[in-house]
C-alpha cells in the first residue's frame, strides 16, 4: 500500500513538472518582447531573465521539450507499473486511458490555456526556474539544437530565423490587431506605409515631368515673377533652352527677398543666381534611402532621372510623407478630384491615380508590379492605348475609359465585378 501511494505521489509530481514546462513554453512564445524590454529598462530583474531566455529560444525550447518528454514518459511508465500491480495485465489499458486524460487535461490544455491568457505574468514567474532548468539541460539541449539545425539545413532552410523577418512579423501583428478591431484602418495604413518605405521606389511616387510646373529663364523677369507668385508651389525648377535642361531650383522666399531689395527695379534681379543647384536622384532609389537623403542634405526637393540621365520627374519630402500619412492638403493646394463615387456604386478615378493609393483607399489588391498608375495598368493589360468608351475587365475589376487627351488616359470608371483579395 505504501508503495502504491508513493508511486502515485511521484506521478502527480511529474505531472506538475510537465504542466509547468508546457505552460512556460506557451508563455515564452506568446509574451510581448517589447513589454519585457520596457520592464527590463524599468529595472525588473525577472524581465531581464525572460529576455535572456528569449535570446536562447532554440536551446530553451529543446530543454523544455526534452524535460517534458522525460517526465511524461516516466509518469506513464510508473502508472503502467502501478496498474499492473493493482489489476494485472489489463492494467496496461487502464494506465493508457488514465494517463492520456491526465497528461492532456492537466499537463497540456489547462496550463497552456492559462499561459495564453496571462503570457507576461506566467513568463515572469517561470523565468527563474527555467534559467536553472536550461543550465542543467544545456549540454543535451545544445546537441538537440545542433541536430535540429542540421536537419533544417538539409531540408533547405539555411536560416530558420530568416523565415519570418522583423518587418513581416510587425506587419502581421498590425493586420491581426486591425482584424480584431483594436487598430483603425487609418492607423494600419500609416504603420504599413512606414514598413513599405524600403520596398517602394522613387519612380512609383514621383510627379511625372509632364505634370511638373517649370519656368523658362528666357522669359522676362516680370513674367517669371508673375508665374512664381501665382503658383501654389514654393520650389520651382528653372530651365534654359529646353525643358530638360534644368539649371536650378528657385525658392519663392529667395525671390521675394530679392524683390524687397530691388523694389524700384525688379527687372535688374538676376533670377538665375537666386536658384539653388539641381539635385538629381535615380528613379530606382528606395523611399527610405531618399527620406534619409532629404534629412541629411536638409533639402525637400529632388529631380528624378532614369539610367540614361533623362529627366523623369520630381520627388519631394511631402510626397514621401504622403506615402505614410495619406494625402496632405494646404491652403494653396488646388483641389483635385481623384476619386469620385457615383450613385450607381461605380467610381470615376484619375488615370494618374497610383495603384497603391487605390488599393489603400478601397482595400483592393490590384497588382502594381508592371505599372504604377491606374492608366498604366489598363494599358499594360490591354496591350494598346484604349479609345474612349472601351471597356476592359481584369483582376476582378471593370475599367471603362471616360476621357483621353492625346495618348494619355485622363479619367476611368471602375467597378468591382467580384470581391478582390485583401492586400
Amino acid at each position: 500500500m505504501t508503495n502504491i501511494i508513493g508511486t502515485a505521489l511521484i506521478i502527480i509530481l511529474l505531472l506538475i513538472i510537465s504542466a509547468f514546462l508546457s505552460g512556460s513554453e506557451t508563455a515564452l512564445t506568446a509574451t510581448s518582447r517589447a513589454r519585457m524590454l520596457r520592464l527590463q529598462k524599468a529595472g525588473s530583474r525577472r524581465a531581464r531573465w525572460v529576455n535572456a531566455l528569449l535570446m536562447e529560444k532554440e536551446r530553451l525550447l529543446s530543454a523544455i521539450l526534452l524535460g517534458n518528454n522525460l517526465v511524461n514518459i516516466l509518469a506513464s511508465a510508473l502508472a503502467t507499473r502501478l496498474f499492473l500491480d493493482m489489476v494485472g495485465e489489463s492494467g496496461i489499458i487502464y494506465a493508457t486511458l488514465v494517463m492520456t486524460v491526465l497528461v492532456v487535461l492537466f499537463a497540456e490544455v489547462l496550463p497552456k490555456t492559462y499561459a495564453i491568457l496571462t503570457p507576461d505574468t506566467t513568463a515572469l514567474r517561470a523565468a527563474g526556474i527555467l534559467r536553472v532548468w536550461l543550465w542543467v539541460f544545456a549540454p543535451i539541449a545544445k546537441l538537440l539544437a545542433l541536430a535540429a539545425a542540421r536537419i533544417l539545413r538539409a531540408l533547405g532552410f539555411a536560416d530558420p530565423q530568416a523565415l519570418l523577418g522583423a518587418h513581416d512579423e510587425i506587419r502581421g501583428a498590425i493586420d491581426l490587431h486591425h482584424e480584431e478591431g483594436s487598430v483603425r484602418k487609418g492607423d494600419k495604413d500609416m504603420l504599413g506605409g512606414i514598413l513599405d518605405l524600403r520596398d517602394t521606389f522613387v519612380q512609383e511616387i514621383m510627379v511625372h515631368r509632364k505634370s511638373m510646373q517649370m519656368i523658362d529663364l528666357g522669359a522676362t523677369n516680370g513674367d517669371i515673377i508673375k508665374q512664381i507668385l501665382t503658383s501654389p508651389f514654393t520650389r520651382i525648377p528653372l530651365w534654359r533652352g529646353e525643358p530638360e535642361n534644368i539649371i536650378g531650383i528657385l525658392h519663392a522666399k529667395d525671390l521675394l527677398r530679392a524683390i524687397a531689395e530691388n523694389m524700384s527695379n525688379p527687372n535688374a534681379i538676376d533670377i538665375a543666381s537666386l536658384a539653388s543647384p539641381p539635385w538629381f536622384v535615380p528613379e530606382t532609389t528606395p523611399l527610405r534611402e531618399q527620406l534619409n537623403a532629404f534629412r541629411k542634405r536638409k533639402s525637400h526637393f529632388a529631380l528624378v532621372v532614369d539610367e540614361y540621365g533623362a529627366l523623369m520627374g520630381m520627388v519631394t519630402m511631402e510626397d514621401i510623407l504622403e506615402e505614410i500619412v495619406g494625402h496632405i492638403d494646404d491652403e494653396h493646394d488646388q483641389p483635385q478630384s481623384v476619386i469620385d463615387k457615383r450613385d450607381d456604386g461605380t467610381l470615376d478615378v484619375s488615370g494618374a491615380l497610383s495603384i497603391r493609393d487605390l488599393n489603400r483607399e478601397l482595400g483592393w489588391a490590384l497588382p502594381d508590379d508592371e505599372a504604377t498608375s491606374i492608366a498604366g495598368l489598363v494599358i499594360h493589360e490591354a496591350r494598346t492605348i484604349p479609345e474612349i468608351g472601351q471597356v476592359f475587365e481584369f483582376h476582378g475589376v471593370r475599367f471603362q475609359i471616360i476621357s483621353r487627351q492625346r495618348n494619355q488616359i485622363m479619367r476611368i470608371r471602375i467597378s468591382q465585378t467580384k470581391p478582390a483579395a485583401k492586400p
